[in-house]
């Protein structure tokens, strides 16, 4: 997987186009958001920005490029400063992220749908991509980051998302008992349970992906 020969130089390409725009897209949504809210920690780190090397990550903007996997820098919230509707905001802040790939997977879907472009997948030696496989992979790779991001494990968005909608009463268990090791089950489920040929992201996200991705485009 990690070895750059085997992929076709066209998918490479591909994968820097999406990572440099779905990326930079979902922690800029993030960070707008949390400023909008009355938290300016974002923009005082230099989050609050389109520029991506802001937010790219080195070893999850490489793991993208090269399997269609990884991750940018969290942006920084301080949650005791969100100011306006404190009830939801940091519910509001996390969402935004995944709502943001998903606005992008949409938008790059219309000159799909309509027959402006062709989807189509990426051909094994390929050079040069064309226009349709760009859009087919931003679609499909915005959709992935956004399910992949709803997760209710911590440190994805959708922890914060789920807690929200939690009895309060669940706060201080999920603190003690879930979020201290959520890393480590984020670890097993994308790289040990696959290992052992049990796959439960083919599941809970492509199988999904997929079928939003042709609801989309076709």
């Amino acid at each position: 997987m990690l070895n750059m020969l085997s992929i076709p130089p066209a998918m490479l390409i591909a994968n820097i186009f999406v990572l440099l725009i779905a990326f930079t897209g979902h922690e800029f949504a993030h960070a707008w958001t949390a400023d909008y809210f009355g938290d300016d920690t974002p923009r005082l780190n230099g989050r609050l920005t389109l520029n991506p090397l802001a937010h790219l990550d080195v070893m999850g903007s490489l793991l993208l490029i090269i399997a269609g996997f990884g991750w940018a820098k969290p942006v920084p919230i301080n949650p005791n400063t969100l100011r306006r509707h404190s009830d939801s905001a940091l519910m509001w802040v996390s969402f935004a992220g995944p709502l943001s790939n998903l606005i992008m997977a949409v938008v790059a879907a219309i000159p799909l749908r309509f027959g402006l472009f062709q989807a189509e997948n990426i051909a094994s030696g390929q050079l040069l991509p064309t226009v349709g496989q760009i859009l087919t992979q931003f679609v499909l790779i915005n959709i992935v980051l956004a399910l992949f991001n709803l997760i209710p494990i911590p440190p994805l968005d959708g922890d914060q998302i789920a807690e929200f909608f939690f009895p309060p009463s669940w706060t201080d268990w999920m603190d003690r008992y879930i979020r201290p090791y959520g890393p480590m089950a984020l670890m097993v489920l994308v790289f040990v349970l696959p290992f052992f040929k049990i796959n439960l992201l083919s599941w809970i996200i492509w199988m999904p992906a997929y079928k939003l991705f042709q609801l989309l485009i076709f």
